[in-house]
Formats: C-alpha cells, structure tokens, sequence
C-alpha cells in the first residue's frame, strides 16, 4: 500500500497489502507551526513497522515541494517541480534529515523498515545521503539507542537523469521504486497540476514507456529489486502494460486500488502480459497504445465492472 499517516494502517490491512510500498512522510510537517520531533517521527514510523511485520514498510523521506508545497519548510518558487525539493531540501537541511533518519532507524528495530530517498538526480546525492546516514548510525551507537544497522537504501527513480543512468546508480543501492508521477511529467514536460496542459500527461507515452523499460532491464542486470509506487501501479490499464516491460518485484498503491490489481494479475499470464507490451512498444503514439490496452482488457474482462470505464 501507499500510505501517508498511520490511520490508513486498517484499511490498507483489509484490502490485502503486504506491507508499505511507499510511506510518504510529508503529513507529519503540514498544517502546524514547528517542526516535528524526533520522537514523533519515532512514534509513527514504530506503530507502522509493527502493524505490518514482518512485511517490508518503505519510509520515503520528506519531500517537501513542487506538488507537495508546505509553505513552513519552503519558500516560493517560480518552478517549483524544478527547484529545490525531494532529495535536494534534505541535503541542504541536514539537521531536519537526521532527525527523519534517526526516528527511521530507531523504528527499524521493530520490524522490516526500508529508507527512500526522493527525486534523486544523480550519485553525488545518493553517495551525500548515504554519508549523514552513517552519521546518524554512528550517533544513535553512541547515544546507545537500539536500531537498525543493515538497513536497506533505495531511491526513487522519477526524474530522466536518474532513468537514464539507473545502471550507474543500481551499484550504489539495494533497490529502486519507480515514481511514475513525477517520471512521466518530466519526462513530457508537462506539469500535471495545470488544468491547461493535463490532458498531455499520458502514462502511456512511448517515451515514457521506454524509459521505464530501461530502468527494469537497469534492476535486473543489476540484480537488486524494482518496485512501482506511481499512479501507473494502480490503475489496470497501466499496471498492465507494467506486468510485461519487465521484471518488477512488487507494486504498491493507494488500499482502494490493490483488490481491482490483484485480480487483474491473477487472470493474466506472465506471457500474455510480455506480449501485449511488445506490441504496445512497436506503436507511436498514446492514443494508438490507450486504444490497444482498452480492448485487449475489456475482452478479458468484459462482465467485470472494475474494468468498465478505463481510460
């Protein structure tokens, strides 16, 4: 499941998830006046691990900005998809980031806890993260304080240079979480949140869609895992196409979409799915790709309603 806050832990439960594919942390700093104690982080991520052991929980940490603006950590920005956001905020407020790290840490000893970092550009950042991240390892060691030491890192690949360089940063890395959103609006050029251009955000763009075969062929040379946590997961139409450009090791999703994505896997064969999106990758534009994939889902799964009104 893709959580954002500790009550969705019910739902996400009843609807099957096997743990956390995507824990976005940035709820604990919107709509107050200070910043977040360590020990709130703690409680949090802690109630979260121990819902879902011994099931992987993937914190994300902040990413504060573009789309997620919280006007307490970030400044106004001409292009704020384009500033300072994901990654980049945490390596230049480092002291917010040990505190994140610290409470990730400590919650690890309770259960199977992973850390993301967001919208990583290259592996300078990646090398700066991993730097504070020893830091913080070796401060909760001497403060004494019981934590995961062998905690797997992975990163959020969403922007073009990190897709197009994955093989590089696959070495640095235990694993990779496909961020669908932010790939495919870079990607395209085009910002999802302005009504004026919304309708050229398509998820099944050829150039999107070779990107994201890149990036699992990347994974799985490299072999560390490869999840999706984008919108493209949830959705059949997409999660379809996803099935078959390559090896993907999970997929995660808001609760209300894993029942819908379960059966649609569970009624397809692994083959059928590779053959579709062969087929898909040889067509040159979005329409001619939505068209294809709507037909061949409506025929597979014509007297089910989930699948009636896809687009």
């Amino acid at each position: 499941a893709n959580i954002e806050t500790n009550l969705e832990i019910p739902l996400a439960k009843r609807q099957g998830a096997q743990g956390v594919g995507l824990f976005r942390t940035e709820y604990l700093f919107m709509n107050r006046q200070d910043l977040p104690s360590e020990e709130e982080h703690f409680q949090l991520y802690k109630e979260t691990v121990e819902s879902f052991a011994p099931d992987p929980v993937i914190i994300r940490t902040m990413d504060a900005g573009g789309d997620k603006i919280n006007p307490k950590l970030s400044k106004i920005e001409a292009n704020p998809a384009l500033g300072l956001r994901g990654i980049r905020y945490s390596l230049k407020e480092q002291d917010i980031f040990k505190d994140q790290l610290r409470a990730i840490l400590r919650a690890g000893h309770f259960g199977n806890v992973k850390i993301m970092y967001p919208l990583v550009s290259g592996l300078e950042e990646i090398q700066k993260a991993n730097e504070i991240l020893e830091e913080v390892k070796e401060s909760l060691s001497r403060d004494g304080i019981p934590f995961k030491k062998n905690v797997e890192v992975g990163i959020m690949i969403e922007t073009p240079s990190a897709a197009v360089i994955a093989d590089m940063l696959a070495s640095a890395v235990d694993f990779f979480s496909i961020g669908t959103n932010d790939l495919i609006q870079y990607v395209l050029a085009v910002d999802r949140t302005n009504e004026m251009v919304a309708s050229l955000y398509q998820p099944l763009h050829p150039s999107a869609l070779r990107l994201i075969e890149l990036i699992l062929k990347s994974a799985e040379k490299a072999d560390i895992e490869v999840s999706v946590c984008g919108s493209m997961g949830g959705n059949p139409l997409t999660a379809l196409i996803l099935l078959g450009l390559g090896k993907i090791d999970s997929i995660s999703m808001y609760a209300h979409s894993l029942p819908k994505i379960k059966k649609m896997i569970r009624n397809i064969s692994l083959k059928d799915a590779k053959d579709i999106s062969s087929h898909v990758l040889s067509l040159s534009t979005f329409k001619e790709i939505n068209n294809y994939v709507n037909i061949e889902l409506k025929n597979r799964f014509s007297d089910d309603s989930n699948f009636a009104h896809l687009n």
